[in-house]
């Protein structure tokens, strides 16, 4: 269900279409761009809340299990010392933690508690860990150095993302401003450049057509904006695609940057026709 921020977002965002058409016809596509920013802006928000969480998670994780492997080396078995760590404050990650403390206060099984506690969190980093500690549950094996080593393999996967982010903000710095100056480039070429070549054949025979004016019987400028504009859209889709890829290992994670560009193409090159033509 659509939560009432982006209902409002989306009505807000009809109205300023409806506005535009009526009032404001020369400024229609900015107005639509500016429509759409606000209507995308809370789902967008959404987004990258639920990835902030989700890395959250892994770290409240990682508390988790420093907890657990301090209560099991005292003495205290697997199911005891998870229910004795669930009073803690793990934010996100304390419903799941609690929820799983109340299934082995209630006899289910260990095993099938840490499965249900993974399959709430879906977290790969998580459930990988979960399944060493139900393995190690499982077999009877020295449970403390198992959740010692999770312990450290969760915290190598974080300080190497950690890592990684570091090594490639240059990267990305440098993927956003290649990506505005060719922006930039291709609305001048548009805008200026291709305006001189239709005035250097002032002498060639000029054609009016439904889709726009076709200099020597060639292209219309018409199509020229338009292949201009969606080349600058599928580039600007691609390039936050690999700037997700390259900063955090996942092409999803590139959806934002992808947004961000969308939006900023978008807007840039209805203001600059609008104001410039």
């Amino acid at each position: 269900m659509p939560k009432k921020i982006q209902v409002i977002a989306i009505i807000t965002s009809i109205l300023i279409v409806v506005l535009s058409l009526i009032f404001l016809k020369s400024l229609f596509y900015f107005l639509l761009g500016i429509a759409i920013v606000i209507a995308v802006l809370p789902f967008l928000i959404s987004f990258i809340t639920e990835t902030g969480r989700e890395k959250e998670k892994e770290e409240m994780f990682l508390e988790f299990a420093r907890n657990l492997v301090e209560s099991v080396r005292v003495g205290a078995p697997i199911s005891r010392s998870i229910i004795n760590v669930a009073s803690k404050d793990y934010s996100s990650l304390t419903p799941h933690i609690q929820k799983l403390a109340n299934q082995i206060k209630i006899a289910i099984p260990v095993k099938q508690a840490l499965r249900t506690f993974a399959s709430d969190i879906k977290n790969k980093v998580i459930s990988r860990s979960v399944e060493l500690i139900i393995e190690a549950e499982t077999s009877g094996g020295e449970i403390g150095s198992v959740l010692d080593a999770v312990v450290k393999s969760v915290n190598e996967i974080e300080d190497l993302k950690k890592e990684r982010m570091a090594r490639v903000y240059s990267m990305v710095v440098q993927g956003y401003i290649i990506f505005f100056i060719f922006v930039v480039i291709m609305l001048f070429v548009e805008l200026k450049f291709m305006p001189l070549i239709a005035g250097a054949l002032t002498g060639t025979e000029i054609q009016t057509t439904g889709l726009g004016i076709s200099v020597g019987g060639g292209i219309s400028t018409e199509i020229i904006e338009r292949s201009f504009f969606i080349l600058l859209l599928v580039q600007a889709l691609f390039a936050g695609l690999v700037i997700g890829k390259l900063s955090q290992g996942s092409i999803h994670y590139g959806i934002k940057h992808s947004a961000i560009l969308l939006i900023f193409t978008y807007l840039v090159v209805t203001a600059a026709r609008a104001l410039l033509t």
